[in-house]
């Protein structure tokens, strides 16, 4: 299985489009945040099952403000981020996700990757697909795999 994870587009398709291309056929799309009216533009053009939450720029979204569900065995938690401060630190959105039973918690909000992976956890962020604030400021995005025996293998993936 094939994942690909993003957020913040804020309603600019091109580098998403181009993205798509690049990874040819997923899965499934997990959409953390500010897509700012694109959700529609997305369920044009991604035919897999989707997953998308709202973020704070999100104002007259109807998507979900955090969602959970299982990728095979594991318990994803997913949500933007800002309403965990999350640009300053993964502590709180960390033990959110260990109250709720997640070993899979995804966020965006700060633009910039992340990943953090410890014996009961993973905690990750995509950064950005077209504000990218990391050194180097190349849109990014996260691609899962999960293998037969339902391992999760993450990757950070940047375009040029």
């Amino acid at each position: 299985m094939k994942i690909l994870v993003i957020s913040d587009t804020h309603g600019q398709h091109k580098n998403f489009d181009r993205i798509l291309e690049q990874e040819q056929a997923i899965d499934l799309l997990i959409h953390l945040g500010d897509v700012e009216g694109g959700e529609f533009y997305i369920d044009a053009v991604v035919e897999c099952e989707k997953h998308m939450v709202r973020g704070n720029n999100d104002f007259f979204s109807d998507l979900p403000k955090e969602e959970e569900f299982y990728i095979g065995k594991h318990k994803a938690f997913i949500t933007h981020g800002h309403a965990y401060n999350v640009s300053f630190g993964t502590q709180e959105i960390r033990e959110e996700g260990k109250a709720r039973g997640a070993d899979l918690v995804m966020f965006g909000h700060t633009h910039r990757p992340l990943l953090e992976t410890d014996s009961e956890i993973t905690v990750l962020n995509p950064g950005s697909v077209s504000y990218p604030r990391q050194n180097g400021r190349q849109p990014s995005y996260m691609i899962i795999t999960m293998d037969e025996k339902e391992n999760l293998k993450f990757e950070h993936r940047f375009l040029t």
